[in-house]
């Protein structure tokens, strides 16, 4: 039974890392061909960053939809109804996402891609989480992002391979689909078999709002990750226009997500294996937000650098942002069972969301100080410092029995 009992553990994390490779891979696609696909639709230069701007927001805020309809259905129909959903949903949106002839079209496939993309990494952790030992727990989310991660440094060698952007969203789509085949092999989650026999109330949403306690466990998360985005859909999804401002000419977008990624993924095994040996989560969070801020401010002072040291410097950001699988796995330990998959694919997705929030703060910022490069430094300054007060007041969650549930 022991053996089986592994085997079981096993396809689970290796099926939910292949999802999120997935789930990598098409959500960080258009960030990576944003500017060939919007200029072959006919945009013009100046367009291209506003259109870019516009869309990768309404990606997110289909994220951000995605993200509580299935946490919904994660915690009353079941942790592996998600994985199925979700992953079928942006499969064939991102599709459809090859064939566009407009902008309007491209958004509306992105948000339904948006709202696929939502379920996969935390339904993946919430799953694993339930299933494994708790002194594993940890280290198999490691494993889940940063393997995961590396969807992205997948998306931006597709780009250079293949000519057409149109390919690349093909691709994307048709994994999604192959993965749905290995994701047949997959059993529930016992906690959650458990829990279905209970005359419990599960996947209620606005039980996260009644309760004080409950709401700030559940805001305090959203905070913590709010850096990881500015990062990722800020300094590096536009790392053109920085580089610009800074006098280094021929920034890639698309090659310095891959970069950015590419550090993630050891970020996100680094951390894991940090929380294990100092056996906590919010130590090891505090030294990758430290890793962060420095990584933050060398990117801030490379005017007149070479584009081989902003890459070097996109990575630094990247190994930073790998505190993000802390956040997610302290988010699924924070509450029960009956709203564990709520809070895990949630939380990621309201701070996904909360993309085109910072993205207005930025706006605001630069014509305030009538400075790109301003404007973003201080838009860091202000989520950092947000982030760093939340985690403080968080509960520490390394070795909590998740045997648990949340009640009125």
């Amino acid at each position: 039974m022991p053996s089986k009992n592994n085997s079981l553990f096993q396809l689970a994390v290796v099926v939910s890392a292949l999802g999120f490779f997935v789930d990598v891979y098409d959500l960080l696609l258009f960030g990576i061909i944003r500017k060939p696909s919007l200029t072959d639709l006919g945009l013009s230069p100046e367009e291209v960053l506003t259109q870019g701007e516009l869309i990768i927001s309404i990606q997110m805020m289909g994220l951000l939809v995605g993200g509580i309809l299935w946490g919904i259905i994660g915690d009353k129909k079941g942790r592996l109804n998600v994985l199925f959903g979700s992953i079928l949903i942006y499969s064939v949106a991102n599709i459809l996402n090859g064939m566009v002839t407009d902008t309007t079209q491209y958004a509306v496939l992105r948000f339904f891609a948006g709202v696929g993309l939502a379920g996969e990494l935390g339904a993946g952790i919430t799953l694993v989480s339930e299933l494994l030992p708790k002194e594993k727990r940890g280290v198999a989310a490691a494993m889940i992002a940063s393997f995961g991660i590396l969807g992205a440094v997948t998306a931006f060698f597709m780009k250079e391979i293949f000519v057409s952007w149109r390919t690349c969203y093909y691709i994307g789509g048709g994994l999604g689909l192959v993965l749905l085949v290995l994701r047949a092999r997959v059993h529930e989650s016992m906690l959650y078999a458990q829990l279905k026999t209970q005359a419990v109330e599960r996947g209620n949403f606005r039980m996260f709002f009644t309760n004080k306690g409950r709401f700030l466990r559940y805001f305090r998360c959203i905070l913590i990750g709010l850096p990881a985005w500015y990062i990722i859909g800020v300094l590096v999804t536009f790392s053109d226009q920085f580089g610009a401002a800074f006098g280094i000419d021929g920034i890639d977008p698309g090659k310095a997500i891959m970069f950015l990624y590419l550090a993630i993924a050891f970020g996100d095994l680094s951390v894991g294996l940090l929380s294990q040996r100092l056996q906590s989560r919010k130590k090891a969070l505090f030294i990758f937000y430290g890793i962060t801020i420095l990584s933050s401010t060398l990117f801030f002072l490379q005017h007149g650098g070479t584009t081989a040291t902003f890459y070097v410097i996109c990575a630094g950001l990247g190994y930073g942002t790998g505190f993000t699988v802390v956040y997610i796995t302290m988010s699924a330990e924070q509450f029960g069972t009956n709203l564990r998959a709520s809070a895990a694919i949630s939380i990621p997705n309201m701070v996904r969301g909360a993309l085109p929030l910072i993205i207005l703060l930025f706006k605001f910022m630069r014509n305030l100080l009538d400075s790109y490069v301003t404007g973003a430094w201080v838009t860091g300054i202000i989520l950092m410092a947000i982030a760093i007060l939340a985690a403080v007041k968080t509960e520490e969650t390394f070795g909590k029995d998740l045997n648990f549930i949340e009640t009125d």
